[in-house]
């Protein structure tokens, strides 16, 4: 072998071992806790998530603080507690206390879901790229759609929510209180388990993780028949909700 052969050889197999160093270093960016092997972690990419549980007291999930903290509690079992969660979850307006609209707890994105590193980089691994997108603030915007659906509408472990025409149960009802736009409502219905405190009296109401039925959305679809957790299992909920990390 000539010289320039040889060299050119050489700085090949030099640039292979660069890469496959730099593969092996990479930071974690899947949103999961990586294995013991793996190095050091840095926070993790996935910035949205539907919890892959409920609290299990129907509409009860104390109040808005208590549903940010299982937010927290879920994002952080799977090594992405390096974000602050919210849950989208709109409160109404009562004496001394306004309305809260879901929109404006969840940062201004963009969200990735846990597909975003862990199956490379498909086209459902972005949910939206900001507000706006998120819910069709436009009518450009309402007529493209954000990605949120059944595919990327993923738990934090990465896993499908249950829908139409999956093995039962069917967990698609995503408890928001929000209308289409994110906001709260402002009759004087309960359309938030009594600003998701009850789980007796009241209602909620939910959008479909997959999109499908009662006008396929996936934050204002349709009311539950009441709060209790029985009540939102009998239509095909189980008191799941969004998570969205806000920075």
């Amino acid at each position: 072998m000539n010289r320039p052969r040889a060299y050119v050889v050489l700085c090949t197999l030099m640039l292979s071992c660069c890469l496959m160093l730099a593969q092996q270093n990479s930071p974690n960016t899947q949103g999961i806790t990586p294995p013991p092997s793996s190095p050091t972690p840095t926070p993790a990419r996935m910035t949205f998530f539907v919890t892959s549980v409920g609290l299990g007291k129907g509409g009860d999930l104390g109040g808005l603080a208590g549903a940010d903290a299982h937010c927290q509690a879920l994002a952080a079992a799977v090594g992405a507690s390096g974000h602050t969660w919210h849950a989208y979850l709109s409160t109404q307006a009562r004496p001394g206390r306004p309305a809260v609209n879901a929109r404006d707890r969840i940062g201004t994105g963009p969200w990735f879901n846990w597909s975003f590193a862990q199956l490379g980089a498909p086209q459902n691994a972005i949910i939206s790229a900001d507000l706006a997108e998120l819910h069709g603030d436009t009518l450009v915007q309402a007529q493209r759609g954000s990605n949120l659906f059944k595919q990327s509408a993923r738990n934090e472990h990465g896993q499908v929510i249950h829908g139409i025409g999956d093995t039962p149960p069917i967990q698609h009802e995503i408890l928001t209180g929000s209308k289409w736009d994110g906001r709260a409502y402002i009759d004087k219905a309960d359309h938030t388990c009594n600003n998701w405190t009850s789980s007796s009296t009241g209602s909620a109401q939910v959008g479909h993780s997959d999109r499908i039925g009662n006008g396929s959305s996936w934050n204002s679809s349709n009311g539950t028949k009441g709060c209790s957790q029985a009540d939102l299992e009998s239509s095909g909920g189980a008191g799941l909700f969004y998570c969205f990390a806000i920075d």
